[in-house]
């Protein structure tokens, strides 16, 4: 086996199987649970046959504040489909929060270790490359490359279009006293991205480029 093949196999997620989070701490992508299944099931097999997780460890753990949290920490395990060897323990360790302070008294989850169990899961699998893009967007291949690629060729376009509305303004004194007045600049070099691709629009609109 090729040392990045199953790292390959496992990496990408598509767009539906990604939600954006924000809970106010911290914002980014989550990877929806069942598809993480259905791709280890994929590569390697039914759960229980190909692959299975083992429970390490259960605890709650109580900060200063009353607050409490579960965790749960997990071995993960899959077999190599050549040799029918099992590997070594791939560990994982996920938590959830279980009773939070709020200002209505004590809000309590039923679900902290059920979630904390999905998270280590997470964590476990994590380690093989599962939903590697999401976690290391900087790490290249011929889709990033193309992708950069798309985004190098629109950015020279942004440029391209400010470097056409500059010279415009720079050289009609009534177009840029009128344009001062819409967006309250002093000079042209405090406008935003925006508001240039706003006028581009508005002369392109007019015919004055």
């Amino acid at each position: 086996m090729e040392k990045l093949e199953t790292y390959e196999k496992l990496r990408a997620v598509p767009k539906e199987a990604q939600k954006q989070f924000n809970n106010g701490k911290f914002s980014g992508t989550d990877i929806n649970p069942m598809w993480r299944i259905k791709k280890m099931t994929e590569v390697f097999g039914m759960c229980g046959i190909g692959w299975y997780v083992e429970v390490v460890n259960r605890e709650m753990i109580k900060a200063d504040n009353g607050e409490q949290s579960a965790f749960v920490s997990v071995n993960l395990y899959i077999k190599d489909e050549k040799s029918g060897e099992w590997s070594k323990p791939i560990y994982g360790e996920g938590g959830n929060s279980y009773e939070k302070v709020t200002r209505n008294g004590i809000s309590v989850s039923d679900e902290a270790f059920k979630m904390a169990y999905t998270d280590a899961i997470s964590n476990a699998t994590k380690m093989l490359g599962l939903g590697a893009d999401i976690w290391f967007a900087n790490d290249k291949t011929k889709y990033t490359e193309e992708r950069t690629i798309q985004t190098n060729f629109a950015a020279t376009k942004v440029i391209d279009t400010k470097k056409v509305v500059f010279d415009y303004l720079a050289n009609n004194a009534e177009a840029l006293s009128y344009y001062k007045k819409q967006y309250l600049f002093t000079t042209i070099d405090e406008l935003t991205d925006g508001q240039i691709k706003e006028i581009y629009q508005h002369l392109k609109k007019y015919n004055k480029i």
